[in-house]
């Protein structure tokens, strides 16, 4: 049987979850385009041309850190998995807690749904493998 304080910490941890991991949502690809003018000053989605910051075609399903021919920071090299729904969108909240030492400057986006958008307009613009 669970004690209250036992009771307590596993809804604490389990709130610390549900607020540092964002849900991932079904987005609108059209208002994500709108909301993906923000990532255009550094980022591409439908070539391969690198900015400022790397290209993201067909970034879903590639390992971080590894398009050729961008200068990628340690952190996120040593990243290493493979962008999914759930950790772009967590990455796409907040970068430098995502994944720290990135060199990522954007300050990252707060609504969930803009988030949702994003990752759609991404994978309909050439994001998808």
């Amino acid at each position: 049987m669970l004690r209250k304080r036992n009771f307590a910490a596993i809804i604490a941890t389990a709130a610390a979850v549900l607020v540092t991991a964002p849900a991932f949502a079904e987005g609108d690809a059209k208002k994500g385009a709108k909301v993906f003018k923000k990532c255009k000053a550094c980022h591409v989605v439908d070539s391969d041309k690198n900015k400022v910051g790397p290209s993201l075609q067909g970034v879903m399903g590639r390992k971080a850190g590894t398009v050729e021919g961008f200068k990628y920071s340690k952190a996120m090299i040593a990243y290493g998995e493979e962008w999914n729904d759930e950790n772009l969108a967590a990455f796409l909240a907040k970068p430098k807690k995502a994944i720290k030492g990135t060199k990522m400057a954007f300050p990252g986006l707060r609504k969930e749904e803009q988030i949702a958008d994003v990752i759609a307009y991404i994978k309909e613009n050439g994001g998808a493998e």
